[in-house]
This record gives structure tokens, C-alpha cells and sequence, in this order.
């Protein structure tokens, strides 16, 4: 196994699983015959998901499952009542709060028989097999197109060529250097500011990486929130009312910035709000949410494995003008998408997988002290996809939290439409659906302001000032 998928590996904790859970609801029933076949035919095409995990004192390893039994990984389920989007959220709570058996290959889909007029799937896999974009190659590979088969090749380049940072090729031969750079100063921590001495060997490896770890190193911890404290061991889902992408997208371009942005900044201030009503004293203050970045070359697309660095994104809470929260927002990813961060902590997180235990929980509690949230954004195919011909309506992911953190915000697009979802730690946020119905109201703010730029010019501050939440 490799350094850094070992320490994904390693990361796991009774209050974070390192498992990506997702969610796919069908316009007709799927059957479990269907569904086995699927996984039969195209997931377990894929060698490494009949493979489960020996960790051993020298490190992490693949190994066949003799006992392979897809009876275990495939499980049929329903839901109370009518079965509803409350009652399925509860499930899928339930399931992101529930370990995978660590004696058997580490993933499991959950079939949902009857879900408004058709199923739904949860998926979970552990995040030591794949990042998010080797596991769209995954999720394509089981989907069809309902049309040309090429298309899907098409379609996985676009997917792979939204990418906002420096070109991959540039960054891919420094990553063995990174690597050592980062253990060394996970190794001596927050001592590279106090030694000069360690200081100026490393700048001599490399200023650049350094710096960029150096930094990161160096962030106050994030402030003490209702967002952040004390975990539990149960996990709570919520997903929100759809947005129109085209709608999106022009709002964006009306207000000079990018859909990521755009969609953050909203985020941002769903947060406030909830936040506010729960009875913070919000002023000046900006929480930090750790982003991935892909770092995979295109050519290696197909292949399992974490190749993603991360970059620390500031959540402007403590603003109370919307327009400033998005212009705040774009700012901080402008500046993260010239940076090394990424490549930095894919490094550092390599030195983790591979360092002795007391170490791994040294960096992991140092890093994840820094941010409150995961933030994850998925440019998804702009076609329905069709999986053992059913047509998927809908789709939402979750990513794994590690440390202490307890948030984790997911934003997805998917057939001209951008879903937003949560998963939050029950005892931070027993009610992720007062965070989630705030999502839409926030982002018609935006819509507003956008209107009124038309009319008014770039920038319009007394309709922003009026969009002020009623608290300031």
C-alpha cells in the first residue's frame, strides 16, 4: 500500500471513519439481481475491491480475501413508513456512523428497495482505496450513457480537466522531495519556527515546499465554535433542494467569479446564519476549511489510490455583507490556486503514512486543529446516467473529516443541477437540515445582488448592505 493511502488508512478514529459515503436514488426500482450483476461485471473489475488490508508495525498492505464473499458487500434494506428523504437521511446517517469490517475488503452498497417511485443505493468505500477522482472513473465505469459508449471516455477527461491549480506535470517529480520534507518537519513540528538552524537546512532542500509547509505549520488554531469541540461517535447527513447549474453559472459570471466560489461563499453564509441562531458572537471571525486539489495526471486517470493534496480555504463567518463574504472567498482561492499547498501536504500527509504512531497522531491533531470543516466540490457529468439501466435522478457524496474535525460540506453538479449536502458530528450538529435549508436563501442573496449589478454596475453596496443578516 502506498505511503499516503496508509495513512489514510491509519487516520481512522471511533469518531471518524475514513469512509466516502454516498447516495444514488433511481427513477425505477432496481432489483438485487440487477445490482449484483453490476458489481460483478464493472466494480469488481476493478482487482483492488476483492482485496482487503493487512497493517503490519512495517507498514500497510494488499491482500487477496480467500473468503471473498459479495454476498457481504451487497445488502438489501428498507425504509420505515413511506420512506421518505427524512427517513433515508436518517439510513444514511446511520451508515456513515457504522465501521466497515476491517477482516473483509473495506466497502459495502446498501440497496434501498423502495424509495419514492423508485430505489436508492448508499455507497460506502474506505478512502484507502480511492480519492474522489479515481473513484468517478469507478462510478463511470458501473453507469451507462443511454447513447454513445464513447462519450464516457469524453466524459472523464472533462471531469479530469477541471483543475483550478498549477498543471500536474510540474508538480508530480518534486513529490518524492516534498515527501521528505514534510515528515521532517511533522517530525520536529512547530520547532522549525524556534530552530534556525532546521530552518535554513530546509530552505536549502527547498524554499518553496518549505514555505508552504512551513505556513501551514504556523495557522493559529481555528476559534472554538459550536462547529468545533468535542466529537461523538455518530455522524448526521442532510442534502438540500437542488439549484438550476445554468442559473448558477450565470450569476457567476455577472458577479466576476467562479461557480466555486459562488457555491462556497453560500455555504459560508448558511454557516453564519446557523451559527448566529445558535448564539455566537460572530464578529471578525473566519474559520478554515482544508479542500482537496487533485494531483493526478490524466494519464493515470484509471488508477485506485489518493493522489490529492489539500489546501486551507477561509470561511469568512464573521462578515456580515454577502457580497464581501463572496469577494473574500474568491480572494483566499485565487491566492490558493498560484500556492504549493497542495503538493506540500500531499507530501506531508505521505510522511504520515509511514511514521511511528506517535508521530501520526502528533500531525494528524496538529492539522486538523487548524480547520473546522472538509469542503469538497464535484464538477459532475452534465447527462443522466443510467446504472443496470435505471436513471439516476439524483446523487450526493460525503467525504471523511479527519481529526477533530466534525463538518464536512460536499457540493456536487449533476445533469444541469448542483446539490449541496452536509455531514456533521451529532453532538456539534444534532440538526444539519437548519444549516442545509439556509443553502438556497443564501445563494438567492447572490442571485440579487447580480440582478442589481446589471442594473446598478460591478458593485452595489447599499443592496448588499440591506442583505445583511437581521442579527447585525
Amino acid at each position: 500500500m502506498s505511503r499516503v493511502d496508509t495513512a489514510w488508512l491509519r487516520m481512522e478514529r471511533p469518531t471518524n471513519l475514513m469512509m466516502i459515503t454516498g447516495v444514488m436514488m433511481f427513477e425505477t426500482p432496481l432489483d438485487i439481481k440487477t445490482l449484483r450483476k453490476v458489481i460483478e461485471t464493472k466494480f469488481l473489475s476493478y482487482p483492488r475491491f476483492r482485496q482487503k488490508v493487512l497493517d503490519t508495525p512495517t507498514g500497510a498492505f494488499w491482500q487477496d480475501d480467500q473468503d471473498f464473499d459479495i454476498d457481504w458487500h451487497i445488502r438489501l434494506t428498507a425504509l420505515p413508513g413511506k420512506g421518505g428523504k427524512k427517513e433515508l437521511e436518517r439510513l444514511t446517517s446511520q451508515m456513515a456512523s457504522t465501521p466497515l469490517d476491517k477482516t473483509k475488503p473495506l466497502w459495502q452498497f446498501h440497496l434501498v428497495e423502495k424509495f419514492g417511485g423508485g430505489s436508492a443505493l448508499i455507497t460506502r468505500i474506505h478512502h484507502c482505496y480511492a480519492d474522489g477522482m479515481a473513484l468517478v472513473q469507478v462510478i463511470l465505469s458501473m453507469t451507462e450513457m443511454g447513447d454513445d459508449p464513447k462519450r464516457k471516455a469524453a466524459l472523464a477527461k472533462r471531469w479530469l480537466k477541471h483543475e483550478e491549480h498549477a498543471p500536474v506535470a510540474k508538480r508530480v517529480g518534486a513529490i518524492d522531495r516534498y515527501m521528505q520534507l514534510g515528515g521532517k518537519m511533522i517530525e520536529k513540528g512547530m520547532d522549525f519556527y524556534r530552530d534556525p538552524t532546521l530552518a535554513a537546512m530546509l530552505a536549502s532542500e527547498g524554499v518553496d515546499i518549505a514555505k508552504e509547509v512551513g505556513m501551514a505549520l504556523a495557522l493559529p488554531d481555528d476559534p472554538e465554535t459550536v462547529l468545533k469541540g468535542r466529537l461523538g461517535v455518530s455522524k448526521r447527513v442532510a442534502w438540500a433542494e437542488k439549484l438550476d447549474l445554468d442559473e448558477v453559472k450565470s450569476v457567476s459570471r455577472a458577479l466576476c467569479c467562479t461557480v466555486n466560489d459562488l457555491l462556497l461563499a453560500s455555504a459560508t453564509g448558511a454557516l453564519r446564519s446557523y451559527m448566529l441562531e445558535r448564539g455566537e458572537h460572530l464578529e471578525g471571525i473566519t474559520l478554515r476549511a482544508t479542500v482537496p486539489v487533485n494531483l493526478r495526471p490524466l494519464e493515470h486517470a484509471k488508477q485506485l489510490g489518493n493522489h490529492f493534496g489539500l489546501v486551507f480555504l477561509e470561511l469568512p463567518v464573521g462578515e456580515a455583507n454577502p457580497m464581501r463574504r463572496l469577494e473574500r472567498v474568491a480572494a483566499c482561492m485565487k491566492v490558493l490556486r498560484k500556492s504549493r499547498q497542495a503538493v506540500a501536504t500531499f507530501g506531508a500527509l505521505a510522511a504520515v503514512g509511514m511514521a511511528p504512531p506517535p508521530v501520526q497522531a502528533f500531525a494528524l491533531e496538529m492539522f486538523s486543529r487548524k480547520a473546522s470543516a472538509v469542503a469538497t466540490n464535484v464538477p459532475g457529468p452534465q447527462m443522466p446516467l443510467y446504472l443496470g439501466g435505471r436513471k439516476i435522478t439524483d446523487m450526493m457524496f460525503w467525504v471523511p473529516q479527519t481529526g477533530s474535525i466534525g463538518l464536512g460540506i460536499s457540493i456536487l453538479s449533476y445533469n444541469g443541477q448542483v446539490h449541496f449536502g452536509l455531514i456533521a458530528d451529532a453532538k456539534l450538529m444534532p440538526d444539519p437540515d437548519s444549516v442545509i435549508r439556509r443553502f438556497r436563501p443564501e445563494f438567492e442573496k447572490l442571485l440579487y445582488l447580480a440582478l442589481m449589478a446589471r442594473w446598478e454596475g460591478p458593485f452595489c453596496s447599499e443592496a448588499a448592505d440591506a442583505l445583511m443578516d437581521p442579527c447585525d
